[in-house]
C-alpha cells in the first residue's frame, strides 16, 4: 500500500482519491515542510500495480488503510490528509486513532458519499481557454471533465499527477467498489466524540464533483478545524489554486506540529 516516501519525522500520511493514484497527492513535496514529517504516500487497491486486498465496499478500504497506518505509525504520532474519497478515509484513520492522530486535512474531500445527497454547485468555468483545451491533445475529456481554471500550468499538472493515475486504474476494482460506493458512511456519525487535534478541510466553490456545502454540517465536530472554501477551485483544487492550498497546508502542519509538542 505505501508507494512513496520521503523525509523524517513524524508520519505524515497521504490518502488519494477515487479512480487516481498517490501520485495525485504528490504537489504536497512543494507545500510540506521539509524537516519534521515523514510524507508517506499510500496506494489504494485500484491503483496501477497495487494489490488487489479484495475489499468490496468504501468502508473495507478504509479499514485496511487503518491497519495500514497503524503499522507506519505504531503507537507513535502521525498526520494524515486525504483527496475527495481519500478525505472519507482519512477521517476514518483519524477518528479510530484519535488518540494518536495530531492533525487531520482534506483537499476537496467527499462528505456525502451518496451522489444523488450531494450538494452540488452548477459546473462552472472559471477561465476557458480553447488553446488550453486543444494542447491537451487526447487528455482533453479527461482534463476538462475537472478543470474550471484553463491555463497551461494547471494542464500540465494534471497530465503530470493525475492522467497516469486514471489510465492506469484497475477498472475491475473500481467497478466492485463503485457499485457500493454510495453506500453512506461517516466517520463522524460514528465517533464517539468530536476531534479536538487541528484540522483542515479545503474545497473548492466550483467543484461540481463533492461539492463543498455537505462538509458544513460537521462544522461543530471539529473544534479545532478551519473550513475554507476557494473561489476558482474545482475538485483538483490544489492543481487550480497550489499558492493558496500550500499556505493552508502548512499553517495546519505547524498547528498539528505544535499540538503534537504539548
Amino acid at each position: 500500500m505505501i508507494a512513496q516516501t520521503y523525509g523524517d519525522g513524524v508520519p505524515l500520511i497521504a490518502v488519494h482519491g477515487f479512480g487516481v493514484d498517490h501520485r495525485i497527492m504528490l504537489p504536497l513535496e512543494d507545500m510540506a515542510p521539509d524537516d519534521g514529517w515523514r510524507r508517506v504516500y499510500l496506494d489504494l487497491p485500484w491503483a496501477e500495480g497495487a494489490s488487489d486486498t479484495g475489499a468490496a465496499t468504501p468502508r473495507e478500504v478504509a479499514d485496511a488503510v487503518l491497519a495500514e497506518v497503524r503499522e507506519i505509525a505504531g503507537g507513535g504520532p502521525f498526520a494524515i490528509i486525504g483527496n475527495s474519497f481519500g478525505a472519507m478515509v482519512a477521517r476514518h484513520v483519524a477518528h479510530e486513532l484519535a488518540a494518536q492522530c495530531v492533525g487531520l486535512a482534506t483537499l476537496a474531500g467527499a462528505f456525502e458519499l451518496d451522489r444523488d445527497k450531494r450538494s452540488l454547485p452548477p459546473r462552472e468555468v472559471v477561465r476557458h481557454d480553447e488553446a488550453v483545451l486543444e494542447l491537451a491533445g487526447d487528455a482533453r475529456t479527461e482534463y476538462a471533465e475537472m478543470a474550471v481554471v484553463h491555463t497551461e500550468r494547471t494542464l500540465r499538472g494534471f497530465e503530470r499527477f493525475v492522467l497516469p493515475g486514471i489510465r492506469g486504474s484497475n477498472l475491475r476494482v473500481l467497478a466492485r467498489l463503485n457499485a457500493t460506493y454510495t453506500d453512506a458512511y461517516s466517520p463522524e456519525r460514528g465517533a464517539a466524540g468530536p476531534f479536538a487535534s487541528p484540522a483542515l478541510h479545503v474545497f473548492g466553490r466550483q467543484d461540481h464533483v463533492v461539492g463543498f456545502a455537505d462538509a458544513f454540517a460537521f462544522t461543530g465536530h471539529y473544534p479545532r478545524g478551519a473550513f475554507v472554501v476557494l473561489d476558482g477551485a474545482g475538485h483538483n483544487l490544489h492543481l487550480e489554486q497550489p499558492d493558496t492550498v500550500g499556505a493552508l497546508v502548512r499553517d495546519w502542519l505547524g498547528r498539528a506540529a505544535a499540538h503534537a509538542a504539548r
